[in-house]
């Protein structure tokens, strides 16, 4: 799957999503990751923002994750999936070194229980996840801190990550966000308000760009808003253009 984009000598931000799999036919991060990465790199001046859709496979994922990592040495690695129990931004807070016996979107089965056979129990995540939360909220959107990431891939890529940031010398954070899997059963999500939690993809987009102004700690550079998404058009969505007003994520980013 293809980098959106990648420039030497400047901080890296690494952002991934994943590609459908067995329950989940089309899968919002892989709609949603690369245009939180355009309106990043617009928000976020001189730093790098890498953006790329991982399969929803065991071996391939992780082990294009690795790849990832090694060469492209991120400060932030910031993972999205879906889930459907998520009601709005879920903030996973650790990765579980277990996985379910569960196929993938090859069909195939984890090698093993453990996803490390030395690593510990529990990784902790390395996002400042209760300040993201409130900072979240603060915009009214609906964000809850998260405890358990499953026993599927998103756990798996979790783990993964924090072990590899374990073993790095590079300072880093890492985390994943669960996101509501309703979110691609929306026909125009962006003009449908928001009811009981649900989120509208221009809320997701709004709500990474805090979440990365959060972990970095630093301002989000004014920007003209993008046309909102109508879904429609390629990947089912319709998000291109600008306008000249400015979007809530935006403005100041302190706190």
């Amino acid at each position: 799957m293809p980098i959106y984009a990648e420039q030497k000598d400047r901080p890296v931000i690494l952002i991934t999503g994943f590609g459908s799999f067995p329950t989940v036919a089309a899968n919002a991060s892989s709609i949603l990751v690369p245009r939180i990465a355009e309106t990043a790199r617009r928000a976020l001046p001189g730093i790098t923002v890498a953006a790329s859709i991982l399969p929803t496979e065991w071996e391939a994922g992780l082990t294009r994750l690795a790849a990832l990592v090694e060469r492209l040495k991120p400060t932030v690695a910031l993972h999205f999936g879906v889930s459907g129990r998520a009601t709005g931004f879920e903030i996973e807070t650790r990765g579980r070194n277990r996985c379910s016996l569960s196929e993938d979107a090859a069909g195939k089965l984890p090698s093993d229980t453990r996803l490390s056979a030395d690593g510990p129990e529990y990784l902790q995540a390395t996002l400042p996840a209760a300040h993201i939360v409130m900072r979240l909220r603060r915009r009214g959107l609906p964000a809850q801190i998260s405890r358990d990431a499953g026993g599927y891939l998103c756990n798996a890529l979790l783990y993964r990550s924090l072990e590899i940031a374990r073993h790095s010398s590079l300072p880093s954070r890492t985390g994943f966000i669960h996101l509501p899997a309703s979110l691609v059963g929306e026909r125009r999500p962006s003009l449908e308000p928001r009811i009981a939690g649900r989120l509208t993809w221009n809320d997701v987009v709004e709500g990474g760009l805090e979440i990365l102004s959060a972990t970095l700690g630093r301002r989000l550079v004014p920007i003209a808003r993008a046309t909102p998404c109508t879904g429609t058009g390629r990947a089912g969505t319709n998000c291109g253009g600008r306008s000249a007003t400015t979007p809530r994520s935006s403005l100041s980013a302190g706190g």
